[in-house]
């Protein structure tokens, strides 16, 4: 009797080539969700998804409206009642391709150079969504899919999701499932299979400084009136102390200790600090005082300065004196941070410190919070044996610094764990130029998820 799984394997592998065209054609749209010019390129995005479910032969296919970019949604119920619902989800969107040219090849035009391809959004997401649905169809061309499957791809994941929690809460019923796939996280290297469990939670916000009507000559005002952009310079700098701990007031009284269990698992992790050294270019890492590099990356709360804009910044010179200057400002939060409370904590700590010389307004932009799944639930121990199976050693487990608001979104709203993995790395450029995608590890991620498939229905 022909085994299933070597079935559907084998039919990877032999349409490994097409699977590659498929997934050159859908990170060829530019589907940038935060800028209005390429709204129909979004929509664009979608149709394509729909499309693609359809021609796996999934049933139910629907693009639903929001009051900004639509939904996708589709299922496959063949496996009989008693078979689990999977939910897969997903974000067709991408991130702005700025500084444009730092790339080596178009942004939208995807481009293999060696073991890997170059794109914006073929790591983030787009390449992780298509080994969901590579998987699926190689199983379902050689053999029955042994769950059910639903599947919600969202199109605004990229500016924070403001519209699908909305969608989750008037769409239950249609969502109703046993278990979430979000394929959304990464691995560490080509050699090492991870699961991730933790993901920092996020909370967004716009600071403006706000000085004279206009902007004033500085050899004439200055000296005389405070300069905006050096009091937002100022101000961001009191943000952190000597000890690189934020000082927003009450900014770690909800954080929540990891267990010394937890401690020693982390440290297992086979990444140390060269390899972020490496990774980033810097001459010397930075972060709290008292954590490894791998705590404070998964299991402590952080502020960063996302941009700065202020008075003359074209070539050349101009003595201004800027009326106004802006920060764009993100936390990452851990377990039991809310972004409220920390939008609170920001407004209490302008209100202590910026002086009666300026003006300023604080946007809260988007966020959600951190969410943490059981390292020992049958799902994940499902996932745990595909990924042995494939790399041929147990997977190690980490906490990702990155946020999925989407996850607790899940779990409190549709009432269900969601499983977090995906085979990107953390060098691969998301959110930057030159965003790539390796290869063979996108493959062996197709033949891993066709045994987790399988794992999930024993």
């Amino acid at each position: 009797m022909t085994n299933p799984r070597s079935s559907a394997i084998q039919y990877a592998h032999e349409n490994s080539t097409r699977f590659l065209n498929e997934l050159k054609e859908f990170a060829s749209i530019p589907s940038i969700s935060t800028d209005e010019t390429t709204k129909a390129a979004v929509l664009q995005a979608a149709q394509w998804v729909a499309n693609h479910l359809r021609s796996l032969g999934m049933g139910n296919i629907q693009i639903f409206p929001t009051a900004g970019h639509p939904v996708v949604y589709g299922d496959w119920l063949g496996a009989g009642n008693k078979a689990p619902i999977a939910l897969i989800y997903g974000h067709y969107d991408v991130q702005p391709v700025d500084p444009l040219n730092l790339w080596l090849s178009e942004p939208f035009t995807p481009d293999v150079r060696g073991d890997y391809i170059y794109a914006r959004g073929i790591t983030d997401m787009k390449g992780q969504i298509m080994v969901a649905l590579d998987s699926i169809e190689a199983i379902l061309k050689t053999g029955q899919l042994p769950i059910n499957f639903k599947f919600l791809f969202e199109g605004e994941e990229e500016i924070g999701s403001p519209n699908l929690v909305t969608f989750l809460g008037a769409h239950k019923d249609l969502l109703r499932c046993d278990i979430a796939i979000n394929p959304d996280t990464g691995t560490l290297s080509p050699d090492i299979p991870c699961i991730t469990y933790a993901l920092r939670g996020l909370a967004y916000m716009e600071l403006r400084i706000f000085g004279p009507d206009h902007d004033l000559h500085s050899g004439i005002f200055g000296g005389a009136v405070l300069n905006p952009a050096q009091e937002l310079c100022e101000l961001i700098a009191g943000m952190h102390d000597a000890q690189g701990r934020v000082t927003l007031p009450g900014f770690y009284d909800q954080v929540r200790s990891i267990d010394p269990e937890e401690k020693e698992e982390l440290a297992r992790l086979p990444i140390g600090d060269q390899y972020y050294l490496n990774a980033t270019g810097v001459p010397a890492l930075y972060g709290e005082a008292g954590y490894t590099t791998i705590e404070r990356l998964g299991t402590r709360p952080t502020l960063e300065v996302n941009g700065l804009l202020s008075g003359f910044t074209g070539e050349g010179s101009k003595t201004v004196l800027p009326a106004w200057a802006m920060a764009k400002i993100s936390t990452r939060l851990v377990p039991d941070q809310q972004p409220s409370d920390v939008y609170q904590q920001m407004q209490s700590y302008l209100e202590a410190h910026a002086p009666k010389e300026i003006r300023w307004s604080l946007i809260t932009m988007h966020g959600g919070p951190a969410s943490i799944s059981d390292r020992n639930s049958i799902y994940i121990k499902a996932l745990s044996r595909a990924l042995e199976t494939v790399w041929h050693k147990p997977p190690v487990f980490k906490r990702e610094g990155g946020s999925v608001p989407i996850v607790l979104d899940f779990q409190r709203i549709l009432g269900v764990e969601t499983v977090n993995t995906g085979f990107s790395m953390p060098d691969d450029n998301m959110h930057s130029p030159n965003e790539k995608l390796h290869l063979p590890t996108w493959y062996r991620g197709i033949d891993t998820f066709i045994h987790f498939y399988f794992n999930l229905a024993q």
